[in-house]
């Protein structure tokens, strides 16, 4: 039989031959804690109970399992042979009948990479911590399973644990005779079942809503992280946001929140940002702050908390078919979370967030050579790996906020109702979704969905502007453009907004229309004979998903006048676009930079702030001209210096630019004042120095041969914790010296003793872009050894390594030309190798284009 890799088409023949009834699955967890394994995988017990039924009695199928050994398997009282019906990742069933039950008695792994039953040691105190991560198709290492979507069922777990551990299930749970049983579940899949385990620090709270009728639910909520993440914990803003997102869904949804309790467990080493498992989300412990941070990170903390609450209802209670239709959860979530932040929440400005850092990620996406439509042909659990993507998520949701522009606020929001009351507990297809918008809309969606959800690529948006002889718009028209690889054009609602500056220098929109653009070239006749703008805005408002781009006076305005722009959006727009053009080879990268030295210091949205400062540190690495790029540096560790000079004592633009100043930081003297803050020789008022900030001081200090190995180990004797761990590896890696980096090497390529969280801090240290000639013996190393780790390791790791460690800091055509090389005499290699590779070349591509437009300015 065919291994881990399970396909669509086999999925479909399950399908249409089984139905579940029920899942019985009990875990005996004790084994987590007590003395190491040795060179064994560390292993507990798992006893599994199916009943399904089979559409065609005496037909085969299989069951899907990961785990080291199997003790005994039994289908309808019937004892199987182990070694003869399990080959490491599925259960031979034959001759079924009608009605079925096997149990499954395994001895499953532990995890250290994040996937399946994750387990944590804390090197603070020693304590064990487990918790389960399964999106797509992990819970196969932890019990046996039908591992598809659409193999819908309810789930009973019972677990064993130690004595003073506390257990946590998608059911409530109760412990009785030292063991934790959990109420049945409603009909959920596989990968959003849960369990979390050990001695965590919990909180509680309750929910409760009256409805018109007079009904009333109580909801219990939970949240829960590690003990010595106990101090941290700001457990009241957690909740304050889960009910404010509850309020939000139920005032929308007319569906009443149908999984009983809502815990929200932060979790260590977690590979994701949060999981939406009903009745018990996980979410990455780096959202609890030990230090301060701006309030973007409050807003990201409250935008994932509402996404993972919205797929409760898209993903949860009405789940996707097969992988192919991921949008449907994941671009609903995206775009009702942010919705739920703007609508219900003190993030007002939400939008600008979307629009400024979450679009970014989805037209980098959709311009790789694996981009894919919104609705995606997956073939297998690998590529459903990777299509957790950009496009699946932000640009998904970009077009469901022009849908709603399109068809109207109240006929999107009875679609969602009525799709959630037809199909609750069963699973969909993009035309079930389709169906429900016609009804409520009383538009035909065909048209609109070919365009939109089954055509990849992303389309650019350029205003031409004609005068009169008095100075006055004679005609608008807005040009659209597609690359040749994606040649569609489509339909796009937008808002085209015309600026001005006012008598006291403030850069304000005077006029705005919107128009349905189509085709190659549309006039918006609503804003002819407005005076000439200083500023055209196509997409002003953000309501559709497109490249903005400028006409002449438009950029010489935003090249004089930026920082004028009063609307946040608007200005937010301004600067996506402008790196969009820069990442396009159209700007060169140092007028980019220029434009942040200049302009970002009067940036008032502060996600926005850290967005710049990301995006001039990317312009500087990838995209300028390698002979400028020290001069480029100095220009930017000068202008961080005195932006943090400036700021405000104590305010977030001041840690946001000492964050910043710390990530360009080379010179002599700018080391030695990082130096001087850390030792307390050197002070900047309002300034606190806290534990998490003085990592990032170390870290350059590190990078550039300052802290060695002594200083680093001092600094972890005075952060005793997973965190300071972490940090204290990403630094050790970061040092510039051949050894260092060779054992770094050693470490996640050649070793696989490291822990997800740890490969990920050496992977993140080890590519630092002073050291480019540090790093240049391992381009070739990393071609000779990527299709070895990638058959070798879980497919999450090998996803960091093949990421993480492509040699992009050695950009030049030299590069290029090793990695189509590798592409070319790989051409049987796993379809999900070859995209990685793929993506990161089209990166290098991109990056060599820049340093060329960069050169000629």
């Amino acid at each position: 039989m065919p291994g881990e890799n399970l396909s669509r088409d086999e999925a479909r023949e399950r399908a249409a031959l089984l139905s579940v009834d029920g899942y019985e699955v009990s875990l005996d967890v004790r084994s987590a804690v007590g003395g190491e394994a040795g060179d064994e995988p560390r292993t507990f017990r798992s006893v599994t109970t199916i009943r399904f039924r089979c559409s065609e009695p005496g037909a085969a199928s299989f069951a899907d399992l990961v785990a080291p050994a199997v003790t005994a398997v039994s289908l309808n009282g019937k004892d199987l042979d182990p070694g003869e019906v399990f080959d490491g990742s599925r259960i031979l069933l034959e001759d079924l009948a009608a009605d079925n039950e096997l149990v499954v008695d395994a001895r499953c792994a532990y995890s250290r990479t994040g996937e399946g039953l994750h387990r944590f040691v804390d090197p603070e105190d020693g304590e064990v911590y487990l918790y389960t991560q399964y999106e797509p198709a992990d819970s196969r290492r932890v019990f046996a399973t039908f591992e598809q979507p659409d193999l819908k069922a309810p789930f009973r777990f019972e677990v064993r644990a130690p004595q003073d551990w506390t257990v946590w299930s998608n059911g409530a749970g109760e412990l009785h005779d030292g063991v934790w049983r959990f109420a049945e579940t409603k009909p959920i899949s596989t990968y959003i079942t849960c369990v979390v385990a050990g001695p965590y620090h919990w909180v509680t709270d309750t929910y409760e809503r009256v409805f018109e009728d007079g009904t009333r639910l109580e909801i219990p909520l939970g949240a829960l992280c590690r003990k010595g993440l106990a101090k941290h914990f700001d457990a009241d803003d957690v909740f304050l946001v889960t009910k404010q997102g509850l309020d939000f869904f139920h005032d929308h949804f007319d569906y009443p929140y149908p999984f009983g309790k809502y815990d929200q467990a932060f979790v260590p080493e977690y590979n994701l940002g949060a999981m939406e498992n009903p009745g018990l989300v996980t979410l990455r412990e780096e959202y609890i702050y030990r230090g301060k941070v701006t309030r973007a990170s409050y807003e990201r903390r409250a935008n994932t908390i509402l996404h993972e609450m919205a797929h409760m209802w898209f993903g949860d209670l009405v789940t996707m078919e097969w992988w192919d239709d991921l949008w449907l959860k994941e671009s609903f979530a995206d775009f009702m979370g942010a919705s739920a932040l703007v609508g219900a929440t003190r993030f007002t400005d939400g939008w600008v967030t979307f629009a400024n850092r979450r679009k970014a990620w989805a037209y980098r996406a959709d311009q790789l050579p694996s981009t894919h439509p919104i609705t995606a042909d997956i073939r297998d659990l690998q590529d459903a790996k990777l299509n957790f993507d950009g496009i699946t998520y932000t640009k998904g949701a970009s077009v469901l906020k022009q849908l709603v522009a399109y068809v109207g606020q109240e006929a999107f929001m009875e679609g969602a109702r009525r799709y959630f009351k037809r199909h609750a507990y069963g699973n969909t297809r993009l035309g079930d979704l389709l169906t429900v918008l016609e009804e409520t809309s009383g538009r035909d969606m065909s048209a609109w969905s070919r365009a939109w959800l089954q055509t990849a690529g992303v389309n650019s948006l350029t205003p031409q502007v004609l005068l009169d002889a008095e100075g006055r718009i004679e005609e608008l028209a807005v040009v659209q453009e597609a690359a040749e690889s994606h040649p569609e054009l489509r339909p796009h609602r937008v808002a085209v907004g015309l600026y001005r500056r006012s008598q006291v220098g403030a850069l304000e929109r005077y006029a705005r229309a919107e128009v349905d653009v189509d085709g190659a070239r549309t006039v918006v006749s609503g804003l002819a004979g407005q005076d000439a703008p200083e500023l055209v805005l196509v997409n002003d408002d953000d309501l559709t998903f497109c490249k903005i781009r400028f006409d002449a006076t438009s950029l010489a305005t935003l090249r004089e006048h930026l920082g004028a722009l009063t609307d946040p959006l608007a200005r937010a727009l301004c600067w996506s676009a402008l790196w969009n053009l820069t990442r396009d080879a159209l700007l060169p990268a140092r007028e980019f930079v220029d434009l942040v030295l200049r302009f970002a210091g009067r940036e008032s949205d502060i996600g926005v702030l850290q967005m710049l400062h990301a995006w001039a540190a990317s312009a500087l690495v990838h995209y300028a001209a390698p002979e400028w790029r020290r001069t480029g540096e100095r220009a930017l560790a000068e202008g961080a210096l005195a932006e943090l000079r400036q700021a405000g004592p104590g305010s977030e633009h001041q840690l946001a630019w000492a964050r910043f100043f710390a990530t360009v930081a080379s010179a002599p003297a700018d080391l030695e004042l990082l130096r001087g803050l850390l030792d307390g020789t050197e002070e900047l008022t309002g300034l606190d120095v806290d534990q998490e900030l003085r990592w990032a001081f170390l870290e350059p200090l590190a990078t550039h041969g300052v802290a060695d190995e002594k200083v680093l180990a001092d600094e972890l004797a005075r952060d005793a914790t997973a965190s300071g761990e972490r940090h204290q590896v990403r630094c050790l890696a970061a040092r510039p010296s051949a050894a260092v980096k060779a054992r770094a090497w050693e470490q996640v390529v050649e070793s696989d003793t490291l822990s997800n969280a740890l490969v990920g801090a050496v992977i993140a240290g080890f590519g630092r872009p002073s050291q480019r000639e540090l790093l240049a013996p391992f381009a070739q190393k990393y071609f000779a050894a990527i299709e070895r780790v990638w058959d070798e390791r879980s497919i999450q790791i090998g996803m960091d390594v093949v990421e993480g460690l492509f040699p992009s800091l050695q950009d030049s055509p030299k590069t290029l030309a090793a990695t189509d090389a590798w592409l070319a005499a790989h051409e049987q290699a796993a379809p999900a190798l070859r995209r990685l590779v793929l993506e990161a070349r089209d990166d290098l591509a991109r990056a060599l284009r820049g340093q060329e437009c960069d050169a000629r300015a």
